[in-house]
């Protein structure tokens, strides 16, 4: 909510503001928005439990209820309803790419050639959808309720005794993952205590507790050991050969059944296939099932078979990728492999939420250093890959043919038919999946001497076919990129296409790969070709420095010493994209700086997690920018056309880029599919458990881990779907050495736009949700409590009358009146009124692009105190909304904030901030960096400082300085960049919800 800001006009007191901020406006939607508060009151509550949601009428409480909590028990709101006119779901027009050849029986309506949409729309596959059947297959009336999931009684905690007993577990195995000798010190210690009532303990020992979780029943997937047969048993045949390989694995088809039986996907699932159109009219992409991939498949299963109308398309989700747990004592490797399923929400897919499975550990044949470049051990690598695929995911292809019955989150049981959806890959597993020769695309022909020249068309198992029957294996190398010794176990399976299932990847083509292997690398580059290798060193140095003097940020990861570190992560490379563009500035050519940006504002557009028409022709704008801004390498030497071989641009992880707006058209968000989420999955179903072992023999020891913490979340999801437990949500695992600030992160609370309140005690509830703010700061207690007291602490005389200037622009806002000079408050009014003091506040926000909760929400935490880590004060910076009908950054302003305080007035509370304000530097973003520039508002030689009502500030701000072409001191503190800079950039980069608003 806005609230107007009154600017006393008198001199000399230092926090006057000189410019009209549109303040007739500002009181007309505070007046509006108060009449909506005074309203609230009488409107309907929703029914749902735990939403907060207020209507009109009752007509808006079942719209409300039929849109927002679509999946119910209710089979109406279950079976989507068949769109009236069929017409085909509209492709981007690729000239790389020819139309899909699949049959479309009945499309959705064209969102160009549907009626008019006043609310926008879904349109649901008229054939696959998901009608809800018994146990038998037979398909229910419409209306019928699920049969109940389990007969165990509400109070029934079976394998264990009691709820203290499930939480212990949970708590000690998967929480805090204290070791055996631990768990067994701890509840010797506890059964002591116990003994004094004549009673026992919980459990008697670490082996009680492991006993009675590997003795839960519910989604039991146990681990399964394939050995293959030795290669070459001759004599004379390499050691490599001779050997044989384990592949531990479990049976994807009951991993999969389970995860579509899990309830806690309630509400967060798709079970049929939909094209989603906007109140204008145009079409729009987010999770998988509203992409054109489900879509066309589900229109080639029903084409194949019509028996299959009514069945629940289930699209499955595969990812692999190597991973090193231990560097130092002798690299010890793991080849895992991930499933998930297609019909949950994105949001939940990152989250994990058990969606993403460790079903497989592939074998990694070893040999001596003799073989390294032998072509039969390396074919031998590559079919045993693909062999191993193709052997334990066998049990999936009967389900792929005709429909198997499966219950479903909501608790229905449906005719379900599996397809084989995106495949999550880096680069050299994308190479190794799709058979291809290192250097060439995946995904399309175009040569490797020119990933981005006009000759290209689409990869397909029957382009290789035709190539393969026309060719030989020396001209389909060197000519299609085709590794004839590869067959793709995706040809063992219907419908199955290595080429169309391998997705984009975020995480290693576009944020290691473009970004921090290729640009990043070619500006230390091009400072090596144009300068001595001294002077070279010293604007890398000088480019640490400034990125070392990046303010503190929520959740932004400080470069103590720039970049100089050996191991670089992910997290690393997506910490440096946010602040490196004004460290270069000035040091380098503005087109350089430019032609980054241009590839920054690609890699966040691409990021987003919804996406429309419009955000689709961004994208293509952006790559094309990109395209033109990145010859400055060329020209200034970093990149060079290789005579007879490669053009200086053909990389394939930067190639990758032109296939994005594709690949969202086809399987919606690229974060949904993005290796980021199997990366993650290392962390909990490798690196830990590998941690936990005791090194020998470790994976048999890991995969019992992994087995007991499926076991306890399907547990927990068992007892809250009873109503035993709680709903809690988890936010996504995050490495704690990933980010040396807790200020901000996930949060599961019922979504909100933006919302700001002070922190309060530990414990406090924010959004019916335990908060975690700070217990208040020692100082705080401290603070004079009247106005004039301090004013004479904070050394700012005008406070009183800032103070009394803001309640009387409250008061008129409240009493709809802008010129009631009776409603004027002097400053000697509110000398007697006590004055609380805060450190925080915590600014609540919408925001699915960034890591969030399954609600999309996010906190953060604004800071003001005195003192930070004993660096000094901290007084951060946040967005003051000023104008909500101009777009993006236009409509606001940055603030830095002196002071959160609250006081009581008339039994009123007033949470507030006292701010100094930044005015804009010219009339648009800076050409060169895209940024805005913000600068010190000053009346006379004095910063402007007002008083706000927490309403008007949406979240925090993230600014950096504009460093010019001097170099800054070494060993120059971050903590004083806000103070000792004239000009700041407006950081749109700081995370992805800054993106969308910093415009």
């Amino acid at each position: 909510m806005l609230h107007k800001v009154r600017f006393p006009d008198a001199a000399g007191l230092g926090g006057v503001r000189g410019i009209d901020r549109g303040l007739t406006h500002l009181a007309r939607a505070l007046r509006n928005k108060r009449k909506q508060r005074r309203e609230a009151s009488q409107r309907i509550p929703c029914p749902w439990p735990g939403c907060p949601a207020r209507l009109k009428s009752h007509g808006g409480v079942t719209y409300h209820v039929n849109s927002i909590h679509r999946n119910s028990n209710a089979v109406p709101q279950t079976v989507p309803p068949a769109p009236a006119s069929p017409h085909s779901p509209q492709h981007h027009n690729d000239p790389d790419f020819h139309e899909h050849d699949s049959p479309s029986p009945s499309p959705p309506p064209s969102p160009t050639q549907s009626s008019h949409q006043p609310r926008g729309e879904k349109h649901y596959h008229p054939f696959l959808n998901a009608r809800p059947c018994d146990e038998n297959g037979v398909f229910l009336p419409v209306g019928a309720p699920p049969a109940p999931r389990t007969a165990a009684a509400s109070d029934d905690w079976a394998p264990f005794e009691d709820e203290v007993q499930f939480k212990l577990a949970d708590f000690l195995f998967r929480k805090v993952q204290m070791s055996s000798k631990n768990i067994d010190e701890l509840l010797e210690m506890w059964a002591l205590s116990m003994m004094k009532h004549d009673d026992c303990g919980p459990f008697r020992d670490f082996k009680d507790i492991y006993d009675t979780i590997d003795a839960t029943a519910v989604e039991d997937a146990p681990w399964k050991c394939m050995v293959t047969e030795p290669f070459d048993n001759s004599p004379n045949a390499p050691a490599w050969a001779q050997q044989q390989y384990e592949i531990w694995y479990r049976d994807p088809e009951v991993v999969v059944s389970n995860m579509l039986d899990n309830p806690d996907l309630d509400g967060a699932f798709d079970t049929t296939p939909y094209v989603r159109v906007d109140s204008k009219g145009k079409r729009r992409w987010s999770n998988f099932m509203s992409a054109n991939f489900a879509w066309r498949h589900c229109d080639r299963i029903y084409a194949e078979d019509a028996s299959t109308e009514g069945a629940m398309y289930t699209p499955i989700f595969f990812g692999s990728d190597k991973t090193t747990v231990s560097v130092g004592t002798g690299d010890v490797e793991y080849h895992p492999g991930y499933i998930s399923i297609g019909n949950p929400h994105n949001n939940m897919r990152r989250a994990h939420r058990n969606t993403v499975m460790p079903f497989v550990f592939l074998a990694i044949p070893k040999a001596d250093r003799k073989y390294d470049n032998d072509p039969a051990f390396r074919k031998f690598k590559k079919q045993l890959y693909h062999a191993s695929l193709a052997a334990v995911l066998s049990s999936l292809k009967p389900g792929m043919s005709k429909p198997v019955v499966r219950r479903c989150p909501d608790g229905h049981f449906r005719r379900v038919i599996y397809d084989f959806g995106p495949f999550i890959a880096d680069y050299p597993e994308q190479v190794l999946l799709a058979g291809i020769v290192q250097g060439w695309c995946a995904k399309c022909t175009a040569p490797s001497t020119n990933l981005d020249g006009d000759i290209r068309g689409r990869r397909t198992h029957g382009l290789t076919d035709d190539l393969m029957a026309s060719f030989s294996g020396e001209v389909l190398w060197d000519v299609y990129g085709i590794d004839v010794d590869v067959v793709p176990f995706t040809r063992d399976f219907p419908r199955a296409d290595i080429h169309e299932m391998l997705s984009s990847d975020l995480l290693h083509q576009v944020i290691k790969g473009s970004f921090k292997d290729h640009l990043v690398t070619w500006v230390g580059e091009y400072l090596d070709i144009t300068y001595v290798k001294a002077e070279a060193d010293s604007i890398m140095d000088e480019i640490d420095r400034r990125i070392a003097a990046t303010p503190a940020f929520p959740c932004l990861r400080r470069f103590k010493q720039g970049r100089r570190f050996k191991q670089w992560t992910g997290d690393d490379s997506k910490a440096l994209m946010k602040v490196y563009l004004p460290a270069l500035k000035g040091l380098v050519p503005d087109e350089m700086v430019q032609a980054i940006a241009s590839f920054l504002d690609f890699c966040y557009l691409v990021r987003r997690a919804d996406f429309d028409e419009d955000t689709l022709d961004a994208v293509d704008e952006a790559v094309h920018t990109f395209h033109q801004r990145r010859n400055v390498f060329q020209t200034l030497g970093v990149r060079v056309d290789i005579l007879g071989g490669s053009t200086a641009f053909s990389l394939p992880r930067q190639h990758s880029i032109t296939h994005y707006r594709f690949g969202i058209e086809e399987c919606g968000a690229p974060g949904g599919v993005c290796s980021s989420i199997t990366e993650s999955r290392h962390i909990t179903a490798v690196k830990k458990p590998w941690r936990r072992s005791n090194r020998y023999e470790a994976l048999s020891q890991m995969l019992l881990t992994n087995q007991r913490l499926d076991k306890l979340a399907a547990a927990r999801a068992d007892f809250i779907e009873r109503g035993m437990l709680p709903s809690t949500y988890s936010p996504p695992p995050v490495d704690p050495d990933d980010n040396d600030d807790d200020d901000g992160g996930p949060v599961d609370v019922m979504r909100v736009e933006g919302n700001v309140v002070l922190a309060r005690t530990r414990g406090e509830s924010l959004f019916g949700v335990q908060s975690s703010s700070l217990i208040f700061h020692p100082l705080e207690r401290r603070y004079p409590r009247y106005t004039e007291d301090l004013a004479q602490y904070l050394r700012l005389p005008s406070f009183p009358i800032l103070l009394a200037s803001f309640l009387t622009d409250q008061l008129r806002s409240d009493s709809d009146s802008d010129s009631d000079d009776s409603m004027d408050i002097d400053a000697s009014v509110l000398s007697t009124v006590p004055i609380s003091v805060f450190h925080s506040a915590v600014a609540t926000f919408y925001a699915p692009s960034d890591p969030s909760g399954v609600r999309g929400m996010r906190r953060e935490r604004i800071r003001s105190t005195p003192s930070w880590r004993k660096h000094g004060a901290r007084r951060d910076c946040a967005f003051a909304v000023e104008d909500q009908d101009k777009c993006g950054f236009r409509g606001m302003s940055v603030v830095r904030v002196k002071l959160f305080f609250s006081f009581n007035f008339d039994g009123v509370e007033y949470p507030c901030a006292l701010v100094d304000w930044f005015k804009k530097v010219g009339r648009g973003p800076d050409a060169c960096t895209g940024m805005w520039i913000v600068e010190p508002e000053l009346r006379g030689k004095k910063r402007v400082t007002t008083v706000l009502h927490l309403d008007s500030l949406l979240r925090g701000a993230h600014l950096i300085p504009v460093f010019g072409t001097k170099h800054i001191p070494i060993g120059f503190p971050y903590y004083h960049s806000l103070d000792a800079f004239n000009a700041f950039h407006v950081n749109k980069y700081a995370d992805h919800h800054s993106n969308e608003i910093a415009f």
